[in-house]
């Protein structure tokens, strides 16, 4: 019996959307604007006759029928990427491939890459910077570093770093911009990291203005940068005083590249980073997975955080 099928892009918006309970995340992961992904699920939902997401005020959720249909669709798109990956020529043993996100992959994961590929002479390496949070398999990865709240399936999963944010710049901007107390900040040109807002409760320049004692600061102007990486690149050109993350911020940090005016921070406490890799039923990883997993440890051990 012939069944018509809605279109692909449709139901891939659905379930990149429902995986993600984020347009935005889910926008950024099939390289849309969250706009375009939006009108599709929409399409989807007329097509249909009913709805498959509770639109909330800032935040969405899967209705009854979404809750039933999401999972086979998962599925069905899981299948579809492992009967495609048949056809992909084979991947060299030896090749090690290391998914993570363009800022940890810039501000921390390169830098050191030196060391591995020195220690591994005989592995490929292979970096895969992206925003997507699909499986491993769909991507081709071998092991991810990702940041989030560690719900990941299908996958071991191991917490690498916690992370917490603070008022950064350069130091010829503080010399220029004398701060004595945070109320000082009023003066100066603020810069915003957004690469944290698909994360609903994450701590912001709002927060840490209610921690530092001056909870009636102006946050709501300057400048927005929607990579981490781009935030802490223009702090470091002068451009005024990003909220930093400490994760990404850490050698520029003990390096002297940046500078924290106050000794105030705030944690982050329901994200992180994850290392996830595949593991067999036994619970064994590869020997390559092994050995990437070993030295991002030790890289951890040998610098502590600054704050």
């Amino acid at each position: 019996m012939k069944r018509d099928l809605p279109p692909l892009a449709w139901l891939r918006a659905f379930e990149a959307t429902g995986r993600h309970l984020s347009f935005t995340k889910a926008a950024e992961e099939l390289n849309v604007t969250p706009s375009a992904l939006s009108h599709q699920v929409r399409q989807l939902e007329d097509m249909l006759g009913q709805k498959l997401f509770v639109r909330l005020n800032r935040a969405i959720e899967l209705t009854e029928a979404g809750q039933r249909c999401h999972p086979g669709l998962r599925s069905g798109f899981n299948l579809l990427a492992d009967a495609m990956a048949q056809l992909r020529p084979a991947v060299p043993p030896n090749r090690l491939v290391v998914g993570t996100g363009p800022a940890f992959a810039a501000k921390w994961l390169a830098p050191r890459l030196y060391r591995f590929v020195d220690a591994h002479p005989d592995l490929d390496l292979r970096i895969a910077a992206s925003l997507a949070v699909t499986s491993l398999g769909e991507q081709g990865l071998d092991v991810a570093i990702r940041f989030g709240r560690g719900n990941y399936q299908d996958v071991t999963v191991e917490k690498l770093l916690d992370e917490a944010i603070a008022p950064m710049c350069s130091p010829a901007f503080l010399e220029q911009h004398p701060m004595e107390s945070p109320a000082d900040l009023e003066k100066v040109q603020l810069l915003h990291d957004d690469s944290m807002r698909p994360f609903p409760g994450l701590p912001g320049w709002e927060d840490w203005a209610r921690a530092a004692g001056v909870p009636n600061l102006n946050v709501d102007r300057g400048l927005r940068f929607n990579h981490a990486d781009h935030g802490l690149d223009a702090a470091m050109e002068g451009a005024g005083i990003v909220m930093g993350r400490r994760t990404l911020s850490v050698r520029d940090l003990n390096a002297g590249r940046l500078v924290m005016p106050f000794d105030i921070s705030v944690p982050v406490r329901n994200a992180a980073f994850w290392l996830i890799y595949p593991t067999d039923e036994q619970g064994n990883m590869t020997a390559k997975v092994s050995s990437f997993r070993d030295w991002i440890h030790e890289e951890i051990a040998a610098e502590p955080l600054p704050f």
